[in-house]
């Protein structure tokens, strides 16, 4: 019982010589933790008569509880010291400008993206992704693209092997999806394909979106009613647009869209008709289905969104021109 009664002087000396937190942690440790006098003589108080148990487990909760508030006491105030002697010797410009969080913002590029998806599923048109590692078969030869055209040269494609390289276009996308799927289709495609070509107007990655309906009794009416009204609603203003006569083996006929923007005439777009033979190999029925298909190049379509003369930008990280699209 003396032991008891003298712990409590022990650890006011204790606690009043410790210089900081950590040593009056040391303390709480010693007299309360695990391994403490008062915690083995809690476990042995099983082993004290009956009579005297209720008295001495008393104490001990007493005891542990004055020593818990005589070292919570201390360490309010060494805490307070330190907060006083942290504002006396820092010294604050309270004229200085308040620090911010800088947030970020969505890649014009991204947003670019949001926006097309937004429109064309109000339209019904699904989005569906593919591989970017594409084989030849799907990347060329199912979309009509005869054996020596140029696109298929290894200045112009990025080849892996003979028969892999990176997609030089999201129509393969397309190829998958009509090879797995029955008409009506539907769909939309975004994604990165890859060409040899570096300037102010190419990067050898770049964002591309296509489109393909295939139904009854599609027509060359349906896909020019559908490009307006995108353009219209992509830059937010009518634009002149006109449709030229073009080539592309995956369609028939084809097309290309241009738009007058800054007095010049710029192409934005690709477009025909699926090409009965691409439906024919994919076992469509071209008595009963027809279908239209385009594509174009989405840097192509911000760059104009927002006067930016040069593709590279959207890729160099530049948080000064980056900014501007918050």
């Amino acid at each position: 019982m003396s032991n008891i009664k003298n712990l409590l002087n022990k650890v006011k000396e204790k606690v009043s010589s410790s210089k900081s937190t950590q040593e009056l942690d040391l303390v709480y440790s010693k007299f309360l933790g695990k391994n403490s006098y008062l915690n083995k003589l809690t476990k042995k108080i099983h082993l004290i008569s009956i009579k005297n148990r209720s008295y001495v487990g008393k104490l001990i909760n007493n005891i542990k509880r004055d020593i818990t508030n005589i070292i919570l006491t201390h360490r309010i105030h060494l805490e307070k010291e330190i907060l006083d002697k942290s504002i006396t010797n820092e010294k604050i410009d309270i004229t200085l400008p308040g620090r911010t969080n800088k947030i970020g913002g969505l890649h014009p590029i991204t947003s670019a993206i949001i926006d097309i998806n937004y429109f064309f599923y109000k339209l019904n048109f699904i989005n569906v992704s593919g591989l970017e590692i594409e084989d030849s078969y799907h990347n060329f030869d199912a979309l009509n693209i005869p054996i020596n055209h140029p696109s298929r040269n290894s200045q112009d494609t990025f080849w892996l092997d003979k028969k892999t390289l990176l997609r030089t276009q999201t129509s393969s996308i397309q190829i998958r999806h009509m090879k797995n799927n029955k008409p009506p289709i539907r769909i939309i495609s975004f994604g990165k394909v890859y060409r040899k070509d570096y300037n102010i107007t190419h990067t050898p990655m770049f964002h591309q979106m296509e489109g393909l309906v295939v139904d009854r009794n599609i027509n060359l009416l349906h896909l020019k009613n559908i490009i307006y009204e995108f353009l219209n609603f992509f830059f937010n203003k009518r634009k002149t647009i006109r449709f030229r006569m073009s080539y592309f083996p995956f369609t028939e006929p084809s097309m290309e869209i241009d738009i007058m923007n800054n007095n010049n005439w710029l192409e934005v777009i690709g477009c025909g008709m699926v090409h009965p033979k691409i439906l024919k190999n994919l076992n469509i029925n071209t008595k009963i289905f027809s279908g239209f298909a385009f594509g174009l190049g989405i840097e192509r379509l911000v760059m104009i969104r927002y006067n930016i003369n040069d593709i590279r930008y959207f890729f160099k990280n530049n948080l000064r021109f980056l900014k501007q699209f918050k």
